[in-house]
């Protein structure tokens, strides 16, 4: 591994002003377990790490009176997978989190780290994604706050500017029976990535068969992590059965880009789309039932 220094800013300003003095020689880490990795097989070369871990505040799960799930930058996947509110209320994110790497891995890697990596196979973004989720950013010019799904722009690259920090997502209010599910979708029973990522969000009137509202979310099916609208907006109004799930999940594959790689073809995606869309639906229907 090359060398490096080490910095420990106290506060976000303080480590706003290290990024800013350092300029393209530093770079900001939290859990590290992605930017280590990239360190020792020299796809980065920083002289400077600016570490995020001794800012205060930037770890937590919090809902506020109006129903707002806030989650602070530095949550750990093991918090989020042993959050009661989180198993309860938002069962997708503690589905993707209980499949990301080790014990030992989710007990230091970040959510806000996840997403900032923004490799099209991070579990932790689909979830966030057909929850609505906003992020918050804040940086030299100020704060700003944006919604996850226009945060991406291609494989590792965000719209994050140059001196910013993640600190927060947001979640709207969850809609009256509605749930969510994920599924990592692997070769195996090991820790790898997922050749797919299928994340489903349902909203059912009082009736508690009709949608009202869906979001579905993909990964691993195109560039970035996408949502497939026309697939949602096929299952607005109509009743969750095998049936429309079914249909659903064609016109979702329809939506995706998916390409042949070493470790998945094409064909074998947008097939598992179909079949994942499906799945997933059922999984939330039991879930709102059993609630």
């Amino acid at each position: 591994m090359i060398p490096f220094e080490y910095l420990k800013p106290q506060s976000l300003d303080e480590a706003i002003s290290l990024l800013a003095s350092h300029g393209e020689q530093a770079r900001y880490i939290a859990g590290g377990t992605d930017v280590l990795v990239k360190v020792k097989e020299r796809k980065l070369n920083p002289q400077y790490l600016i570490s995020l871990r001794r800012i205060p505040d930037l770890a937590y799960i919090r809902r506020d009176p109006e129903g707002v799930l806030r989650l602070g930058a530095l949550t750990t996947h093991r918090m989020l997978e042993q959050s009661p509110l989180i198993g309860r209320h938002y069962p997708a994110i503690r589905d993707a989190m209980e499949n990301i790497g080790s014990v030992q891995i989710r007990n230091v890697a970040t959510i806000g780290g996840n997403i900032c990596n923004a490799v099209p196979s991070a579990d932790g973004v689909i979830p966030l994604l057909i929850l609505g989720a906003h992020l918050s950013l804040v940086g030299p010019k100020g704060k700003r706050s944006l919604p996850l799904k226009s945060f991406f722009l291609g494989p590792g690259q965000t719209l994050i500017e140059p001196g910013e920090i993640l600190t927060e997502f947001f979640i709207p209010p969850l809609l009256p029976a509605s749930g969510s599910a994920y599924f990592k979708h692997t070769r195996r029973e090991a820790m790898e990535l997922p050749l797919l990522g299928v994340g489903l969000y349902l909203a059912l009137a009082e009736d508690r068969q009709t949608c009202v509202k869906a979001r579905i979310g993909l990964g691993v099916a195109a560039p970035t992590p996408i949502r497939a609208l026309l697939a949602e907006e096929f299952l607005r109004g109509k009743e969750i059965n095998v049936a429309n799930l079914a249909e659903a999940g064609k016109i979702a594959a329809q939506e995706t880009k998916v390409r042949d790689s070493i470790r998945g073809q094409a064909w074998y995606r947008r097939e598992m789309v179909e079949v994942l869309i499906r799945r997933v639906g059922l999984k939330i229907m039991e879930r709102i039932k059993s609630s």
